[in-house]
């Protein structure tokens, strides 16, 4: 199957006044066609480093990174503007871009439309629940029409309940539109139920020091509650708890 992203031993130093600083340590990782791909670690571990690395931000020190296609990046908060409708919100990247085309706008009322958005496009974020403007965030990101996207903790700033209800949202987005995906994340059971791979890194300066292809027993299409349910998922849990344990020591 062909890699949409290699990642091949990759090292990120950053310098101070205090001497070099090394965050990541000959890292590798690869995104292959179809799908998504979790990394999990402690906090502070460089998570948000390799999305940097990834989006070109920043360079690593040593080692290559080759990427396939165009990244589109959904934020841990949805950042939408609040003096923009939905809709002004949407077209943003391409207003920014100078992409504004008949073609452009016409994908953005499909994926209004599709995704339960359309009666909203004249609204204003603050009167959407925190589920819908996730919603809203991520159709921006794909009316710019990535082929990969990067998600850092999307849902992190959602309560328990809403963050389930939107990762099978967000899941289900990414694989109707066929986006290859990147989910950084500090929860175990999202990982677990969002990824096809989970990737664990230990402590800074962080390396992959596991890698757990999610193979669940599941009958009829996946979605990341359905996932929850598989017999194996608390086996994937327990054993990437331990996991963490250890690095984060």
């Amino acid at each position: 199957m062909a890699n949409i992203i290699e990642i091949k031993n990759v090292y990120k130093s950053f310098y101070t006044t205090e001497g070099e600083i090394s965050v990541i340590e000959d890292l590798n990782l690869t995104l292959e066609k179809g799908k998504i791909v979790a990394i999990l670690g402690p906090s502070g571990s460089g998570k948000s480093t390799i999305l940097n690395m990834l989006t070109q931000l920043i360079k690593p020190t040593k080692g290559t990174i080759e990427i396939n296609g165009k990244i589109g990046y959904m934020f841990q908060k949805d950042n939408l503007l609040e003096w923009r409708n939905i809709r002004d919100n949407i077209t943003i990247g391409l207003e920014i871009q100078k992409k504004i085309t008949k073609e452009a706008l016409a994908e953005i009322d499909r994926l209004l439309k599709i995704y339960g958005l359309w009666d909203f496009q004249y609204r204003y974020p603050r009167e959407l629940s925190g589920g819908m403007r996730q919603r809203v965030a991520l159709i921006r990101t794909l009316a710019t029409d990535p082929d990969i996207l990067l998600l850092d903790e999307p849902f992190s700033a959602l309560d328990y309940q809403t963050r389930l209800l939107v990762s099978d949202d967000i899941y289900q987005i990414i694989k109707r539109e066929h986006k290859e995906a990147i989910l950084v994340t500090h929860d175990i059971g999202e990982a677990i139920s969002m990824s096809d791979k989970v990737c664990v890194l230990s402590k800074r300066p962080a390396t992959i020091k596991q890698v757990h292809v999610i193979d669940l027993t599941i009958e009829g299409e996946r979605t990341p509650l359905i996932a929850r349910k598989a017999p194996e998922f608390q086996d994937y849990f327990d054993q990437l708890w331990r996991e963490l344990e250890v690095y984060a020591e």
